[in-house]
Formats: C-alpha cells, structure tokens, sequence
C-alpha cells in the first residue's frame, strides 16, 4: 500500500445551520418502528416451534447446549486434572467453613456436592467453583447463633451443674440454615425469572471489596477460639466482634480455661440423608438475612464468573446466573445444604489447573461424595484448630484487598470513602445491618454526585468549533451577547433546581430582580397611562361642554378664551365652521373620550429614564437597544447579552421537572426579551420532549440546534451581526 504525507491533519465541512425541523429533513427522520406491533409480538411469543423450542430449553438448561458438543480429546484431561484438585479442596474448606456457619463439618461436605452438580447443570460460567465460601458462611452463622443461641439449650448435668444440649442446638441451627438458604434461593430465582440481574450494579466494586474486607474480620475473630481452645461467650449485633475480641483475650490470658483438651472435628457420619423439607416458620425471622444473603451470593458470583468469562472469551448470562444459584440454594436446602457461592480461592485452581467447562466440577463433587460414604471417619480426629489455620490461609487474598486504600487514595477519595465506610459498618455493625449501612451510604454518594454536577459557560476556541469550559481553557473566548451555558451531568428532578440557579450565577442574570424590575416599570407605566386618560378626559369633557354653551350662543369666545383658558386651535377652526364642523368635533372628542387613543405610548424615552435605577445589580441601568427584523425591543444587562444557549448534551432522559423548569427558562428569560436555544439535545431527549408537550408556538422546534456552533451561527446571522467573524477552520455555509 502506497504511503502518502499529509500537510495537515485539518479538516473541511460544508453544510447549512441546523436546527431539529432542519435536521429532520436532512436526516429523513422516519416515524418506523424497529419494533413489530405488540400484537404481532405478543403472538410471536405465543407461537411455538422446533427451532424456537430447542432455544428456549437451551437457554433455561445450558447444559443441553454445550454438553452434547463437549470434546474429549481437547478438554477431558484437563478437566479431570481440575476436578481431583479443586476436591481435594473442598474437603478441608468445607469443613472448616461450616464451622463459621456454626454448623458441624460434615454440613459444609453436603454443601460441597449437591449445589455443585445443580450449577453444572444450569450455571453458564465454565470456571467458577460453587460450594462453600467465608464470607456466606459467616453470615450464616451469625443468623444461626442470634436464633438458637447456647443460652436457649440450658440443661442439668449430672453433677448439678447446667450444661448445653449440643445435639439439640445444632439439630436447631441445621433447620435455620435450611430455612434461610431455600429461602434466599427463592429470592433468586424469582429476581432471574423477572431479569432483575442488574439489581447487582448497584453494588460497586469499592463496597463489594470492603464488604468482603470486614467479613474476612469477622472470620478470622471467629476463628480465635479454636486457636486459643476456648469458649468464650457468643455474641449478636452491633459491636459483637469487639466482645468476642476481649472476651477471647480475656479468657485466655487469665488463664480461665482448666481444661486444655485439643477440639477435634468428631464424627462424619457415613452415607447420605434423605431429602427434608424445611421449617417455613422460620421464614418470617430470616427473610431480611436471606435477601442478604441472596445479593451478596450473587454479587461475589457474577463478579467471579465474568472475570474468567471476559479473560477466555465467552459470555456469562447474568439473569441466568441467578436462576442456577437459585436453584443450587434451593435444591441444596432440602438436602441439609447452606447458602453457596463462588470461592475465589478453588476458581482460580479450576482455571489455572486447566479446567475448561463444569464437568471439573462433577469430578470434585465425585470426590467429595466419595469421602462422605467411605473415607469420612478418617477426618474425626482432625484439630478444629487445623481447619482455622485453612481458614486463615484462605483469607490471605481478602486481607490483601487492603491495598485497595492507597490506590482509591490516587486515584478516586469518593470510592475510598464508599470503601472506608463499608468496612468500619461492617466491622462494628456486624453483616446485614453493615450491607445495609454500605448500600445506602453507595447510593447517597451517587445522589450527591448527581446533586453537585459542574456547570459552566463556554467559550469558543478560535480557528475551531470547539466551546470549552472559558474557566479551564485559556484560549475559549466568550462570544458577545451570547451566553453558552451546560451542566456536566443529567438535569432532572433533584437537580432542576440548583440548574436554574446555577444559570443565573454564571450569566450574570438574576432572573428574579429583572422580572420585579419589569413589574415595576409596567406598573409606573400603567399608573401614567391612568393618570393621562383621566387628564384627557377631563380636557375633553370641558371641551364639550365649552362647545355646548357655543353652539346654544351662551358664551362667547372671548369668554371662553377667558374661563378655559386658550382653546386648541382645531377647536376655534370648528367654531367659526359652520354645522357639520362641529359634528366632526363631536365624533373625535368622543372617540377620545373612550380611549381609542393612547398616549401614554408617545412616552418610552421619558419612562425608561425615570426607572434606570432598577436595572440589573452592579449596573445600575436596564438599557433598550432595537434590534432587527420583527424582534421586540430587549432588556439586557450591563453586558449586553441578548441570547442564551443551553448546551443540554449531557442529559440523557428529562422527567416533568425538567420540562417545566425548561418552559419557565424559556418564559422568564422572554419577559425580559433575552432569546433562549438548546443545543446538543440526544433523539431520544427529543422525543421526551415532544411526549411532553414541551414545543409549542411559544418554544418552536426552530429554538433546538443540533450543535452550539449551529446555534452560535443562527443567533449571529439573526442579528445581523456579519462583521463579527468566527475564527473557524471549518467552512459553514450559513
């Protein structure tokens, strides 16, 4: 390919200002639909086929899709290698984060096969590994502790003293487990059945990396009383982690404990239970802590499996997702499984082992399945201070999130903020209450964001159509007359206000004075108007009556010229006329005398002169200048503005604040004869706009520019203002 120089990188664009009638025609909007009609859609879902039918089961069971197409040569040896490893895995974890669920280990085993092989079946991540992870069983547990607490199961020991039923108690917290976990699966499903996945963006990577940060925490202080081998007291809500902290410290230091027998795991029983149903009645104590759970199940979830999806090159269905970790909790409840989400930990093994699809995830299952029936007597004895130890381990990747704070420190405080506070609500608030605290204070921060946009005026940059910022550009130069104005974010309900205000700072113009200003100078114009009709009248009404007395020969001329004073020459005409003279006189005094003529009118120059002095602030003067064609005489402030542009590109949808607030932009800024045009505004704000009756004849479509320099060109071409020349290197033909 030949290689060419290029003097310059300018280019060159001809073409005629456009405003939205304009662009219409140029563009050939069309009023079409992409969309068919809704009864041909609502028949088009309603109408079943081969082809449609094998889609629509695909899509609810993946498995269906891929599995028939799964290729051995390429995949199996490094599936089965991922499989052994990740098993082995979940052995030790998932006893150990039963624990944290305050569950025995064996439950955490159950809870390593069953949603496993659910999530094979209908999950779209080829990664991931379900099971059993520290920041869901923590929050399991400390639903499990707050409902069946120790103190609940008090009973008389042989020797007299009260001793706690631990059969009794952990039979109980098995049920709330259940309970909570088919309880957050439907949550799920039905949020994947309604495609409400995006539900998880509301949580940011800040509050979701903090969240886990403070649960890692709460883990670990969990884990204390295995290293230390004692027991101290459990405790719930706010500010439980300090409590268990001191009592831990305490108990072990003073040397409370006179027993110092090692904690094992005890027993695994051999085989399988049958399926139960849980305890419904415990839904109304857990739902709040199931819908926790769900979110934060699925945040952790969908965040893992797009991560792998996006690095191998494969699309994971969020809605999906839902549904398949849906179903996993639930099936898994029946089957005294807890909640289950995705581990970092075993997903990174999955993949960095070679795993290529979820049979590696069958094959761990096998593995755990395997020691459940044979080989889970050979674990009894294992130290439950072994397992905390894997615990801690595991969590070296959660405490390695506190470097996230020098980073957010660089580069965004507003999310290290969201960071700060989700970890300090999760700490010292405990693990609902602090995801409420963190969503919450997420969402404030986005409102304030919203609330506190940027607003500026633009310049034009000289030898461009560039408008920049005149208070960050050097080189953008107001235009005379011409106020360009835009707001940095979308306009709407919680910020129309301040949008309004803000305009009228960074203009100059206080809409409300020059408004009161103009009531004042109608209202001095009115009482002079009163005042000269009364006068008029007056004058006519001795006029007739002087004419009266003439024409009934009672008073003579000079008589009158004596009493009235002179009389107007048209009047003395008339009275040396002769009949119909005077009848002529009659008609025009009378027509006077209803106020078919207005004088007051031949006296602008005197009124403006007497109300100079409420002007605009700082300018002392309110000035009138003519302006060309049929335009109305215009106020304008000391500056001498005379148009208004509202660059309204950065909106994206209008509410009916936005329109009215518009409309009174429009309106007020008219009163005072300053032009108001928008420029910028998106199709689909268009639309809004037309839906909300926004045009009319008082706001013309030809108000609405596709650009601020076509804007900018219309304002100078009206005016007649063609000795002012845009320095632009692009040719417009205006």
């Amino acid at each position: 390919m030949e290689e060419r120089d290029y003097p310059s990188r300018d280019y060159f664009v001809q073409r005629e200002v456009l405003d939205e009638f304009r662009l219409d025609e140029v563009a050939q909007k069309g009023t079409w639909s992409t969309k068919p009609p809704l009864g041909e859609r609502v028949k088009e879902s309603l109408r079943c086929s081969v082809p449609r039918l094998k889609h629509t089961v695909q899509s609810w069971v993946p498995v269906l899709g891929w599995l028939p197409h799964y290729s051995i040569r390429e995949n199996a040896i490094g599936d089965l290698i991922s499989g052994c490893s990740v098993g082995i895995m979940h052995l030790p974890q998932g006893m150990a984060y039963a624990l944290l669920a305050s569950l025995r280990p064996v439950f955490g085993l159950y809870t390593s096969l069953y949603p496993v092989l659910i999530y094979f079946i209908f999950g779209t991540s080829r990664h991931i590994s379900i099971g059993t992870f520290a920041v869901i069983s923590i929050m399991i547990g400390s639903v499990t502790e707050r409902i069946a607490p120790d103190s609940n199961f008090i009973v008389n020991g042989t020797n007299g003293t009260d001793i706690v039923d631990i059969d009794d108690r952990d039979a109980f917290r098995v049920q709330i487990a259940c309970s909570l976990t088919v309880l957050a699966g439907i949550f799920q499903i039905l949020l994947g059945v309604v495609r409400f996945g995006f539900v998880v963006t509301y949580l940011s990577e800040p509050l979701v990396r903090g969240y886990t940060t403070g649960s890692a925490c709460h883990v670990c202080v969990s884990q204390l009383k295995y290293l230390f081998g004692v027991t101290p007291l459990r405790f719930t809500g706010p500010l439980s982690l300090i409590y268990i902290i001191a009592a831990t410290i305490i108990t072990h230091y003073c040397g409370l404990t006179s027993k110092y027998s090692i904690d094992v795991v005890g027993e695994i029983p051999s085989g399988l239970k049958a399926p139960r149903a849980p305890d419904t009645t415990l839904f109304s104590q857990v739902i709040g802590d199931a819908f926790a759970v769900a979110i934060v199940g699925y945040a952790i979830n969908i965040s893992l499996g797009k991560t792998f999806a996006l690095k191998h090159g494969y699309k994971v269905d969020s809605n999906q997702e839902l549904v398949a970790l849906g179903l996993s909790n639930t099936v898994g409840g029946f089957f005294q499984c807890y909640s289950v989400t995705s581990s970092l930990s075993r997903s990174l093994v999955q993949e960095s082992t070679g795993g290529k699809t979820q049979v590696a995830g069958v094959i761990s299952s096998v593995i755990v399945l395997i020691t459940v029936l044979k080989i889970g007597a050979l674990f009894e004895d294992l130290p439950k201070a072994v397992l905390s130890t894997i615990v801690f381990v595991n969590l070296k990747g959660m405490f390695k999130q506190f470097m996230d704070i020098p980073e957010l420190w660089r580069t965004n405080k507003v999310d290290l903020l969201v960071w700060l506070v989700t970890f300090t609500s999760t700490i010292l608030l405990n693990l609902d209450l602090g995801l409420a605290v963190s969503i919450g204070f997420s969402m404030l921060t986005f409102i304030f964001r919203t609330q506190l946009p940027r607003y500026a005026i633009l310049g034009h940059v000289s030898g461009t159509d560039l408008y920049l910022d005149t208070e960050s550009y050097r080189e953008a130069k107001e235009i005379p007359g011409i106020k360009i104005f835009r707001s940095s974010t979308t306009i709407y309900y919680t910020n129309a206000e301040m949008y309004l205000e803000a305009l009228q700072e960074k203009s100059g113009i206080e809409i409300g004075k020059l408004l009161t200003a103009k009531k004042k100078r109608d209202a001095e114009l009115k009482r002079k108007q009163e005042k000269q009709k009364k006068k008029e009248k007056k004058e006519a009404k001795k006029q007739k009556k002087a004419v009266s007395h003439l024409s009934n020969g009672t008073l003579s001329l000079k008589e009158l010229e004596m009493n009235e004073g002179k009389v107007s020459p048209g009047l003395s005409g008339q009275i040396q006329g002769n009949g119909p003279a005077l009848s002529l006189t009659e008609t025009s005094t009378n027509s006077l005398s209803i106020g078919q003529v207005n004088w007051a009118y031949q006296h602008d120059k005197t009124m403006l002169d007497s109300d100079s002095d409420t002007g605009c602030p700082g300018d002392g003067s309110i000035n009138q200048e003519s302006r060309h064609g049929d335009d109305k005489i215009g106020w304008a402030c000391g500056s001498g503005t005379h148009s208004i542009i509202l660059d309204i590109s950065t909106t994206s949808f209008v509410d009916t604040v936005t329109v009215n607030t518009l409309k009174n932009i429009f309106r007020d800024f008219e009163e005072i004869d300053l032009d108001i045009y928008l420029a910028g505004c998106q199709a689909c704000v268009v639309e809004q706009l037309e839906t909300a009756g926004f045009f009319s004849e008082s706001i013309p479509k030809s108000r609405l520019f596709v650009t601020v320099h076509d804007a900018v060109l219309h304002i100078l071409k009206k005016r007649g203002q063609t000795d002012f020349i845009l320095d632009v290197s692009c040719n417009t033909q205006m």
